[in-house]
């Protein structure tokens, strides 16, 4: 596993072995996160929470392609309005 590791102590009723994250400590303006809790509060518990749905979006290639895609449609619109 790239992203996890198998911890070496078991939970007691349990016979495999646990996966955990390992995880990184970054540091962000205050007030971007205090923006971020309360825009994106009831969805996401923490801010841990919300960069790390973000950033997995971000890697998984997904995102470019929606974005050309909308951006294309958005283009294609316009054309059919007679704007470009």
């Amino acid at each position: 596993m790239l992203f996890g590791r198998v911890c070496e102590e078991q939970l007691e009723n349990e016979a495999q072995p646990v996966v955990m994250n390992e995880s990184r400590e970054i540091k962000l303006p205050e007030d971007l996160c205090a923006a971020a809790e309360k825009k994106f509060g009831a969805r996401f518990g923490t801010i841990d929470e919300l960069v790390a749905f973000l950033l997995r979006e971000l890697v998984s290639g997904d995102t470019v392609e929606l974005d050309r895609a909308e951006r294309e449609a958005v283009e294609q619109r316009l054309k059919d309005l007679g704007y470009l």
